[in-house]
């Protein structure tokens, strides 16, 4: 039973950090098509690559356990992309879309980090418990790096 119970809050875990790097890597691809500045254009190509680097991580683990994560309404990925494209619509300068992808960075940190403490009190797997760390560190990363074309 308890078994089941690991598994259970594990998937559920992953889950949601799925939900959130797929978040994130949406969203930077819709903004990079606005940067025309090489450096921002490298900085959110190399955060697009940690968003898919822990996206392929959490697909092997949902696989280890038999699962497999969900995918995103068309609606809400939509829904997103409009509210990007409207957001740069006015202002698509380099420190308006840093500014952008601090908030979205800021906010997966926020999401990761509640999940991390509803989770650390449940028997979810320790590994699972280290991605989300690994993803807040990631984050933190995410928006010092930004921060400098503010």
């Amino acid at each position: 039973m308890a078994t089941a119970t690991v598994k259970n809050s594990t998937v559920e875990l992953l889950s949601k950090l799925h939900k959130n790097m797929n978040m994130g890597k949406d969203s930077t691809l819709d903004l990079l098509e606005k940067v025309r500045d090489p450096q921002l254009k490298s900085d959110m190509t190399q955060q697009l690559n940690g968003y898919e680097g822990f996206l392929n991580k959490i697909n092997e683990h949902l696989q280890a356990t038999g699962e497999q994560a969900k995918t995103e309404s068309l609606l809400t990925k939509m829904s997103a992309k409009v509210g990007t494209t409207f957001n740069t619509l006015m202002d698509d300068s380099p420190s308006h879309i840093a500014d952008m992808m601090i908030q979205g960075s800021t906010m997966g940190m926020t999401d990761t980090t509640k999940l991390l403490r509803d989770y650390e009190s449940t028997d979810a797997s320790e590994a699972t418990l280290s991605l989300a760390r690994a993803i807040i560190k990631f984050e933190e990363e995410n928006i010092e790096r930004m921060k400098k074309h503010l």
